[in-house]
C-alpha cells in the first residue's frame, strides 16, 4: 500500500466485495466497529422520527397521611369489642331499635310472668306498642294495666319512648263462611276465654 492509498485518519479499511455485475459493492466492516455504531444510530434516529411522540407521565405523587401513629391511642389500634360495637350502633342510629328488641326479649321480666304468659308484644312504631293477648279477658286486664306498663317501659327505654299501648284480642276464626253459616246471626260471641 502506498501512502496515498491510506486514509487520512490513520484507520485501516477493509477492501470492498463485489457481488456481481450491476450490483453495488457491499463494504466490509471495519475492525473497530465504528461503522456498525453509526448505522445503528442512523436507524434509531429514523425510527424515533416516525414513531408518535410519547406523552409525559404525570409527576409522582406522594401519599399524604392526615394522621400518624404515635404513642397515644388511635382508631387503628386494637379495641375492645364493646367499644367498637357501641360506635357502630351510634353511627347507624340503631340505639332505639336495639332497646325495643331488648324489651321484646325481656318481656316476661318487665311485665311479670303471669301477664307475659297471656300477652305478647307484636310491634313498635312511633311510640305505639302493639300487644296481642290470648283472650278477651286478658285484653281487658292489660288495658287496665297499661299506664303502669308504659311507665316501666319508659324507665327501660328512656322517657317518652312508649306513649300508647294498643291491645289486640286473640285471633278469632271467621264464622261467616261454610255450609252452616247463617245470615244476620249473632256469631260466636266470647267463647275464647
Amino acid at each position: 500500500m502506498t501512502p496515498e492509498d491510506e486514509p487520512a485518519t490513520g484507520e485501516e479499511t477493509a477492501p470492498e466485495q463485489v457481488v456481481g455485475q450491476g450490483q453495488e459493492p457491499i463494504p466490509e466492516h471495519r475492525a473497530d466497529g465504528l461503522d456498525l455504531a453509526r448505522s445503528a444510530a442512523r436507524a434509531a434516529a429514523a425510527s424515533a422520527s416516525t414513531q408518535p411522540a410519547r406523552r409525559k407521565a404525570a409527576p409522582f405523587r406522594r401519599r399524604t397521611r392526615t394522621t400518624s401513629s404515635g404513642a397515644r391511642p388511635d382508631d387503628r389500634d386494637p379495641q375492645l369489642l364493646d367499644q367498637a360495637m357501641g360506635r357502630l350502633i351510634a353511627n347507624h342510629g340503631w340505639e332505639l331499635d336495639l332497646k325495643v328488641q331488648g324489651v321484646f326479649g325481656r318481656w316476661a321480666e318487665l311485665v311479670g310472668s303471669e301477664v307475659a304468659d297471656h300477652c305478647t308484644p307484636e310491634s313498635f312504631d312511633d311510640g305505639r306498642l302493639v300487644v296481642r293477648t290470648d283472650s278477651t279477658a286478658w285484653a281487658t286486664q292489660l288495658k287496665l294495666l297499661a299506664p303502669s306498663v308504659v311507665r316501666r317501659l319508659n324507665t327501660e327505654l328512656g322517657h317518652g319512648t312508649v306513649t300508647v299501648i294498643e291491645v289486640l284480642g286473640p285471633h278469632l276464626p271467621s264464622w261467616t263462611k261454610g255450609r252452616l253459616s247463617s245470615r244476620d246471626g249473632r256469631g260466636p260471641r266470647d267463647t275464647y276465654g
